[in-house]
Formats: C-alpha cells, sequence, structure tokens
C-alpha cells in the first residue's frame, strides 16, 4: 500500500529508492517465519522486527511528505474550530502558562517511548510470549496505519503553523528538551492523528487485555499523555481525538480477532493467571502422554 502511494505522490526521480527500501522490507517480512523456527536469536527478531523497523519506516514517511511538499492543515484547522470554538493547541498554553503543568505535560509526553517500548518488554521479560507476539502486532499495526494516512494526508502540526508560545510554561528544562527532541526527529507531515496517542492507547488497552495490572499503571501516563500532546503544541486536539479512537480501535479489534481465533478452552482461561510458555508446553506433553497400566483406576462397583 505504502510502495502504491508513494508512486501516485512522489516525483519520478525520488521513487527508485523508496521502492527498493520497501521491497526489501517485504522480502524480510516474508523470510521472519523461518527465522522465528531457526533458534533464539532468530525467535527473537522474529517477534521483535516490527518494531525495530518504524523508526526505519516514519523517517521513510518525513522524507516522502517533504519531497512532495503539500500538507492539509488547513482543513483540520477548520475541523478544530468547528468541534472546540477556538483553536486549543495555540491558546492552552497561552491561558494556563503554568511550570508544574508544563513539566507534568512535558514528561509524560515523552512517556511515549517507554509505554510503547516497555509494554511488550515487560510481558516479555515475564515470560508471556504469545501475549508479547500480540502486543507487538497490535501496536505495529496502529505505528502502519498511522504512516499510511501520514502520506495520504499529512498535516504539519501547530508548532510549525502557530508561533510557539513564550512564557514560563515553554521555558521550562523539560520543554526546551522536549521541543529540541522533536525538531530533530519528527516527520514532517506526520502530525494527523497522534502517533504518540494513537500507540500509547493501543499498548494500554493490550496490556489491560494481558497483564491486567501492568494496563492499570499505564491508564494515567497514557491519559497525561494525551493531554500533553495539546498542551505542548505537539498536536492539534483533533490529532490527539484521532489517535485516541484509532488506538482504542485496533487494540480491540486486535483482541477481539485473537479471542475469535482461540480454543475454547484458550477463552475460558484468558481471565486465569498467565502461564509461560515453556509451562504450557510440558503441560501439554504430560496430558498427552498414555496411561501406564498401574496407573489406569481400579474399577469399582
Amino acid at each position: 500500500m505504502t510502495a502504491a502511494i508513494l508512486t501516485w505522490r512522489l516525483p519520478a526521480d525520488r521513487l527508485p529508492m523508496f521502492l527498493v527500501a520497501n521491497g526489501l522490507l517485504a522480502v524480510l517480512a516474508v523470510l521472519m517465519p523461518a527465522a522465528r523456527r531457526a533458534g533464539p536469536i532468530g525467535r527473537f527478531v522474529g517477534v521483535w522486527y516490527p518494531l525495530i523497523l518504524v523508526t526505519a519506516l516514519y523517517t521513510e514517511v518525513g522524507l516522502a511528505n517533504l519531497a512532495d511538499g503539500r500538507a492539509y492543515d488547513r482543513i483540520v484547522l477548520g475541523w478544530e474550530q468547528a468541534l472546540f470554538g477556538f483553536q486549543p493547541a495555540r491558546e492552552w498554553i497561552r491561558w494556563s502558562p503554568s511550570v508544574w503543568l508544563s513539566w507534568v505535560f512535558h514528561l509524560f509526553y515523552l512517556a511515549y517511548y517507554p509505554i510503547t517500548a516497555g509494554t511488550p518488554i515487560a510481558l516479555w521479560v515475564t515470560g508471556r510470549e504469545a501475549a508479547t507476539r500480540r502486543t507487538v502486532a497490535t501496536i505495529a499495526a496502529t505505528f502502519y496505519i498511522c504512516y499510511v494516512v501520514f502520506l495520504v494526508f499529512p498535516v504539519v502540526g501547530p508548532r510549525l503553523v502557530f508561533p510557539v508560545a513564550d512564557n514560563a510554561a515553554t521555558r521550562t528544562l523539560i520543554a526546551q528538551l522536549t521541543a529540541g527532541l522533536l525538531e530533530n526527529a519528527a516527520a514532517w507531515g506526520a502530525a494527523f492523528p497522534s502517533s504518540h496517542v494513537a500507540v500509547s492507547v493501543a499498548a494500554t488497552v493490550a496490556a489491560l487485555g494481558e497483564w491486567r495490572a501492568l494496563g492499570l499503571v499505564l491508564v494515567v501516563p497514557t491519559t497525561l499523555l494525551i493531554l500533553g500532546s495539546v498542551y505542548g503544541q505537539f498536536h492539534y486536539g483533533v490529532d490527539a481525538l484521532a489517535g485516541l479512537a484509532l488506538g482504542l480501535a485496533v487494540a480491540l479489534g486486535a483482541r477481539l480477532t485473537s479471542r475469535r481465533g482461540a480454543s475454547p478452552d484458550q477463552r475460558a482461561g484468558a481471565g486465569r493467571l498467565p502461564v509461560d510458555d515453556s509451562t504450557r508446553a510440558a503441560h501439554a506433553s504430560s496430558s498427552s502422554r498414555p496411561i501406564r497400566a498401574a496407573e489406569k483406576p481400579s474399577r469399582t462397583v
């Protein structure tokens, strides 16, 4: 899909390197099932490669959008005005130039990175490999859907449209660090929907389904991240709402798909304490071996 969009939008002289890169990624994806059967290293790469690739794909999206040069912020600004009656990403930080709000919202906006990586890592290190695979798939699908929207409907976001506020909230160290990070790392045209919000929400909902305690821990930072994305002028309010809706839709859809594909015994045990894959395999092995004569129950009258 990405290759088709790039062919439609990019100048012919810039197209080949993008198509070659996407072709190599497709080959990699085809090879991964074999890698997962090739030993511990292959299994690790086979589980984690979708998230390892997202940075490269994010960079590709930014380069492709920059080469094309169009943005649709005017449309999003109209949605914003119609929904809120004002521009939250421009006005909120000016109406409430609070030092403590700045620290809280910017700090939790940066929590996107530990939420995204930490959720599947926590599941992996606690032996929940099947849950890790499902969570990685959910997070990766959310990323990839965002990337397709970025290519079809690029929006640069409020930091490049509105003047950046200059007050106590923007002069805090955390605000300056966050702004510097995004200036050097953010892809051009990747504001709608907010992938920070969408992926964090998807990871949180996935965690609630796989390990409820972890999911509950993530609810507060994810909520503050959503608010911080607008307060810090990183996203329009509509960007955050679209990211929230997308993250919920992908995570719930993945959950329903996973349960539909599970056996009745797996669905019945969804709420039980987690059992790691090695324990499950040992149990399956012991339960499937034949009963010896000495173990057969005696007949009673």
